[in-house]
């Protein structure tokens, strides 16, 4: 799918800059994040307590999937951070990034960033968005084309077997991460590494010393294929089936965010469940935007959209996973 190539016109990206810091949006929320920093710790020490008190009992695999839930919670205050969304200081969000990511839930920070800045700058273009580079999965024909033999199978078939390879996206993040440390630039490589050591230590340490080992790889496999179903549910809505640009596609920033990006609507339960991130095309274009601004950002920005004949994409959950995998289907086929 490709976007016709427009006329740039920046000046309008620049009067929604205005109106938005105007209404006082790009302002942070200190109290605001307390509150939610100290309620996802609270979550996340709360399960890792329940795990101790549960023991060596089969009910630990519902402690699992509560933890699966708390470490992407987790995750998404990893990704304020990262965009400085917390903090105005670049030391300080460093710091509260490498503690939710390599510290407690082994994510790279530094691995995640320099992918992370690719892909908003460039979201779904083919050349220059990671996200929809060629891996296991397909994102345009011409990268379905290349696939052979059991590659093609799998393309054909990546519609179906995308909710099941979600369960091995918290593996393929720990990977990553590890890989990362050796090839991928980093302010802090030392401080990442042994913190990704920490992670892993404690960890693994402390699951084989509550549970015998069948029942602690059990529970792993449980925490780490529903962490990874979560965080892919998380990202998933917000590009997939979108348009993907492409070397001809010549947009202004304004629209280069705003038509390769869909919201989802649902309520506050959606906001707290996708750590903000439903909200994204107003995160595309304030990427620093605090995460509790951005509900209000976005009637101000769709009637930007509107004034200017730019189209503006939202859905609700449901619905956006079904436009995610017809699209997931019809590159494939």
């Amino acid at each position: 799918m490709t976007v016709i190539a427009q006329e740039r016109r920046g000046s309008d990206f620049a009067q929604l800059s205005r109106e938005i810091a105007g209404a006082g949006l790009m302002r942070r929320r200190p109290g605001r994040y307390a509150v939610t920093i100290g309620l996802t710790g609270l979550l996340f020490a709360g399960a890792w307590a329940t795990f101790v008190l549960v023991g060596n009992s089969w009910w630990t695999l519902a402690v699992a999937a509560l933890l699966a839930v708390a470490t992407t919670q987790v995750a998404f205050l990893g990704h304020d951070a990262g965009h400085r969304q917390m903090f105005r200081s670049r030391k300080m969000s460093e710091v509260a990034g490498l503690t939710a990511g390599n510290l407690a839930t082994g994510l790279s920070f530094g691995w995640w960033i320099d992918k992370h800045n690719r892909h908003h700058a460039n979201p779904n273009h083919e050349d220059h968005d990671p996200d929809v580079g060629e891996g296991v999965l397909v994102w345009t024909e011409k990268q379905a084309a290349k696939r052979t033999g059991f590659g093609r199978w799998m393309a054909r078939n990546q519609a179906k077997l995308f909710f099941p390879l979600l369960t091995l996206e918290g593996l393929n993040l720990h990977v990553s991460s590890i890989k990362a440390l050796f090839n991928v630039p980093m302010r802090h490589r030392r401080t990442e590494a042994l913190l990704l050591f920490l992670h892993t230590a404690g960890y693994l340490s402390l699951v084989f010393a509550v549970l015998p080992v069948g029942k602690a790889f059990a529970f792993m496999a449980v925490h780490q294929a529903l962490w990874g179903v979560y965080m892919g549910l998380s990202f998933a809505p917000n590009h997939k089936g979108m348009p993907v640009l492409t070397a001809a596609d010549e947009l202004d920033f304004l629209r280069k965010q705003v038509l390769t990006s869909r919201n989802v609507l649902g309520g506050r339960w959606v906001d707290v469940a996708l750590g903000g991130l439903n909200y994204q095309v107003e995160h595309h274009l304030f990427p620093s935007m605090p995460r509790a601004n951005l509900r209000r950002a976005a009637p101000i920005v769709r009637a930007h959209c509107a004034e200017h004949g730019i189209p503006y994409h939202w859905t609700g959950l449901i619905d956006s996973y079904r436009q995610a995998l017809r699209y997931m289907d019809s590159v494939g086929r």
